[in-house]
């Protein structure tokens, strides 16, 4: 009944508005379906529009400046061996928390990576590294666009310390409108179509709330990796 009632009042007031401005509410369902259908662009940032080389090398250069790494990895097949090597560099557990895409979980683990504990799932408390597949990487801010989905359970972005993130070359655009685009189009031509969520990540989880000093990891992972797989764009 409560929620009968403030909807009716909701639109008792939209009513009133709509009236007092002299519009159809038709004329504004109309107006809705155009500009979804049109998608209207906003200015372009044209810093970010660049050439496939400059273009990774931005990308890297803005995750290094907000504390994130990068690895150029030459091939999909060579991405164990560098995880492996990332975890021992940074005296981290060889155990890994894997999306469940198939993408990640067809990789050679046991032949590159012998000496790696590697499960696929969503990630549990005691989980201290997570590795999952970006949408997108933003090369203007450095920002990954991750989705949610089977295949990619949100936890895996936040729960673990230590985010590694799988990401090609060819899946790196300019500014944010480009990677909008891609998820519009990829997604309203998919079966499942659009994802219920999309995370744009920026470099470790930080805060500045104690005494103004930068502190990594407050919210989220403390570390963010990126393994950029070298190819081009299709």
């Amino acid at each position: 009944m409560t929620d009968q009632r403030s909807t009716g009042s909701r639109g008792q007031i939209l009513g009133a508005v709509r009236r007092s401005l002299k519009r159809d509410p038709a004329d504004g369902a109309a107006e809705a379906d155009r500009r979804i259908a049109e998608r209207p662009q906003g200015p372009a940032v044209q810093r970010a529009r660049l050439g496939h080389d400059a273009l990774v090398a931005l990308f890297v250069e803005k995750v290094e400046a907000v504390q994130g790494s990068v690895a150029r990895v030459e091939t999909a097949e060579a991405l164990p061996e560098a995880v492996a090597d990332y975890l021992k560099r940074h005296n981290l557990p060889p155990a890994l928390r894997l999306a469940p895409d198939p993408a990640l979980t067809g990789l050679p683990w046991q032949e590159r990576a012998p000496m790696l504990s590697v499960a696929a799932g969503r990630a549990e408390a005691e989980d201290a590294v997570s590795l999952t597949g970006g949408f997108a990487g933003i090369a203007e801010t450095g920002t990954l666009m991750l989705l949610s989905g089977p295949e990619g359970p949100t936890t895996l972005n936040f729960l673990p310390e230590t985010h590694l993130v799988v990401l090609r070359e060819s899946d790196l655009v300019g500014p944010y409108e480009e990677a909008w685009q891609r998820l519009r189009a990829e997604g309203l031509s998919a079966e499942g179509g659009l994802p219920r969520t999309v995370n744009f990540i920026t470099g470790p989880s930080r805060t500045g709330d104690i005494e103004q000093k930068i502190q990594l990891g407050a919210h989220g992972p403390r570390r963010l990796h990126v393994l950029l797989v070298a190819d081009r764009p299709g």
